[in-house]
């Protein structure tokens, strides 16, 4: 006769919904809780941590196709659809860069300034809603790029701009300017305002970890860098290069143009170290990153210490040894 095994019955929080199941489903349930808990583990800031790795990816993947065209005194010889994704994918780089580093700071001055507004309410799956709308509102500015002329049938039918055509310099430079409007201007002054507030909240409160002050004030100074040196040089002088090309056209020259021509090449060598000075933000941005590191830093100094613990412990042994030697020879 079989043995009667009464019900088990758990209470299990899923998703703040408490669901009283058999033990039949609890596995399932348990499994199923553990998977959220491990999306909650992966933390709001991470999330964000990753798709800029993603976007620094996009560049790697545009790299060579540059250096072999910029090699060949710009002579371009993947065909003009392939130009078109190459940009495109450099500029997804570029401004999802910009567009996370933005979801950062806004994240950081919540978490600093706003503590208590936002505790328990911004969860992994609000930053996965967020990192996707980032990356539509990246795609929607600079899709209009990919309908640009990349190249000169008469003049230079082997090359790959970064903008356009002369023939349609006068339609994309309104273009130019309003998407670094949206994806430059715009981010830069929300990353301001946060961390503007946020040095003034850090310096009147004096209960705040000095800890917590270095790393906020060290990655205000990186973004700084990373604004000034990659991005406002690469829009300002994109934008005023367009404008030379224009007046050219209209048969205006001056001795400046060319001047401005070779800034705005050193712009875009510019911008593309944001992907050199990205991994600082990871560092300095990451709280598992660091906390991992200080551990690994910890482990490292014990293991040096034992190391050396055990090295001066023999020496004298070895001595001894090399003593005894002689007088054992002798004796024998």
């Amino acid at each position: 006769m079989r043995e009667h095994q009464p019900e088990l019955y758990a209470l299990l929080p899923a998703g703040g919904v408490h669901h009283c199941v058999r033990r039949r489903d609890a596995v399932q349930c348990l499994g199923a809780q553990e998977r959220v808990h491990q999306l909650e583990k992966i933390g709001s800031i991470n999330i964000f941590m990753f798709n800029l790795g993603v976007a620094d990816l996009l560049y790697l993947f545009t790299l060579p196709f540059l250096v072999h065209y910029y090699a060949s005194n710009s002579r371009w010889q993947f065909g003009q659809p392939f130009c078109k994704v190459t940009r495109f994918c450099f500029n997804l780089n570029l401004y999802g860069s910009i567009g996370f580093l933005t979801c950062i700071s806004v994240y950081r001055y919540l978490g600093i300034v706003h503590p208590m507004k936002v505790m328990g309410k911004i969860t992994s799956c609000h930053s996965l809603a967020i990192s996707a709308l980032v990356w539509l509102l990246v795609i929607i500015q600079i899709l209009p790029d990919m309908f640009f002329d990349k190249n000169d049938l008469k003049s230079s039918p082997d090359s790959c701009y970064d903008t356009t055509s002369n023939e349609l310099i006068q339609r994309y430079l309104p273009y130019s300017i309003g998407w670094s409007v949206t994806g430059f201007a715009i981010p830069l002054l929300i990353i301001l305002l946060c961390y503007g507030h946020i040095v003034v909240v850090l310096a009147r409160k004096a209960n705040v970890n000095p800890l917590l002050k270095q790393r906020c004030l060290k990655l205000v100074v990186i973004l700084v860098i990373l604004f000034s040196v990659c991005f406002i040089p690469y829009h300002v002088f994109r934008n005023v290069n367009l404008k030379t090309r224009i007046l050219k056209q209209s048969g205006i020259c001056h001795a400046s143009f060319d001047d401005i021509y070779i800034a705005h090449q050193v712009g875009r060598f510019l911008a593309c170290l944001n992907s050199v000075i990205n991994p600082l933000i990871y560092i300095v941005g990451n709280d598992d990153f660091l906390m991992k590191l200080q551990h690994l830093s910890r482990r490292a100094r014990l293991s040096l210490a034992g190391l050396s613990g055990a090295v001066l412990y023999r020496r004298p042994m070895d001595a001894d040894a090399d003593a005894d030697s002689p007088s054992e020879t002798r004796g024998n």
